[in-house]
C-alpha cells in the first residue's frame, strides 16, 4: 500500500492505462485483421508519440518529449518500471512528501530526452551513420532514474535488502546502475541508455541544488498554487506559527546531515522537524 500521498498512484495508474489502452487494441488488431507484427496502432503510435531523434521530425512532433515517458515497448518494460518507480517514489516521498514527485518525474524524462536527441545529434557515433534519421526513444525509464538517483542522492546511506545479495546502501546501488547503464550505450538500446543517464543526472543535480536551498520544483509548483485569501489574525498568532514553522534553514541543515551521515543519524527532534516538512 502507498503510504505517502496519491502522486504514486497517478503516475503508475496513467502509464499503466496507456500501456493497456494502446496493446490490447492492438494485439484485437493482430490477430483478426492484420496478422502478427503489422499493427497500424503500433505504427501508429511510434511515429506520432514515441520521440524521435530527428530534429526536423521533432519540430513537427513537439509534444513527444512528454508523451514518450508514459509508454512502454513491452509487459516487461513498464512492470519493471512501475516497480522501481513505486518503490524508490515510496522512500522518496517519505522524506520529502509528495509535492515534489510528479515534478521530479517529469523533469527526469525531458531532461533524458534532451540528452537522447543531443547525443545523436552530436556525438560520431551516431551521427557517422546519420542515426537520428531512423532512432526514437520509449518509456519512463528516464523519469524513473530520476526518482531513484534522487533518492540516493538524499539518503546515501539508507539500506535496502536485494534477492540473493542481502543489505545494500542505495549509493552503492545507483553507483552500480549507472556504470551497467554507460557500458550498455555500447549495445542494442544506445537511445534508451542515454536517456537513463539524463533523468539520473538530472535527480542528483536537483537534490544537490535543493540541499543548496534551490528547490526548482517545489518553486514551480508554487507559481501555479492558487493564492491563498488575505486573513487578519491576532499578533499572538502570527507569533506562535513563526515559532513552530520550521525554517528553510533547518531543512537544509537536516538534508546535509542525512547525505553525510545517513537517516539514523538524525536526532528525534531533527527527525519531527523533517516529518513536520513533509506534510506541508
Amino acid at each position: 500500500m502507498i503510504r505517502s500521498g496519491n502522486k504514486l498512484v497517478w503516475l503508475i495508474g496513467i502509464n499503466i492505462i496507456v500501456f493497456l489502452i494502446i496493446n490490447v487494441p492492438a494485439v484485437a488488431e493482430q490477430l483478426f485483421i492484420t496478422g502478427f507484427g503489422n499493427s497500424h496502432i503500433l505504427a501508429f503510435i511510434h511515429e506520432y508519440l514515441f520521440l524521435p531523434a530527428s530534429l526536423p521530425k521533432l519540430l513537427h512532433r513537439f509534444w513527444t518529449p512528454f508523451t514518450y515517458m508514459f509508454m512502454h515497448s513491452g509487459p516487461m518494460h513498464v512492470l519493471f518500471n512501475m516497480a522501481w518507480l513505486y518503490w524508490m517514489g515510496q522512500i522518496f516521498e517519505d522524506f520529502l512528501g509528495n509535492k515534489r514527485t510528479i515534478g521530479l518525474y517529469l523533469f527526469g524524462g525531458l531532461t533524458g530526452g534532451v540528452l537522447f536527441v543531443a547525443c545523436y545529434n552530436l556525438l560520431p557515433a551516431f551521427t557517422n551513420i546519420q542515426a537520428a534519421s531512423f532512432s526514437s526513444v520509449v518509456g519512463a525509464s528516464a523519469s524513473v532514474m530520476a526518482v531513484v538517483v534522487a533518492t540516493a542522492t538524499l539518503l546515501p546511506n539508507y539500506t535496502v535488502g536485494l534477492f540473493l545479495i542481502g543489505p545494500v546502501k542505495l549509493k552503492y546501488l545507483v553507483i552500480f546502475m549507472v556504470i551497467i547503464d554507460f557500458i550498455l550505450i555500447a549495445e542494442d538500446n544506445p537511445g534508451g541508455e542515454i536517456a537513463h543517464l539524463g533523468g539520473a543526472l538530472f535527480g542528483f543535480i536537483y537534490i544537490k541544488q535543493m540541499q543548496r536551498g534551490n528547490d526548482w520544483i517545489l518553486g514551480i509548483n508554487k507559481l501555479f498554487a492558487p493564492k491563498p485569501k488575505l486573513r487578519v489574525v491576532s499578533n499572538n498568532t502570527n507569533q506562535r506559527k513563526a515559532s513552530t514553522a520550521p525554517k528553510q534553514e533547518d531543512l537544509d541543515r537536516i538534508l546535509d546531515k542525512i547525505s553525510a551521515t545517513g537517516y539514523d543519524s538524525l536526532s528525534k527532534q531533527e527527525k519531527e522537524t523533517l516529518d513536520n516538512l513533509s506534510k506541508q
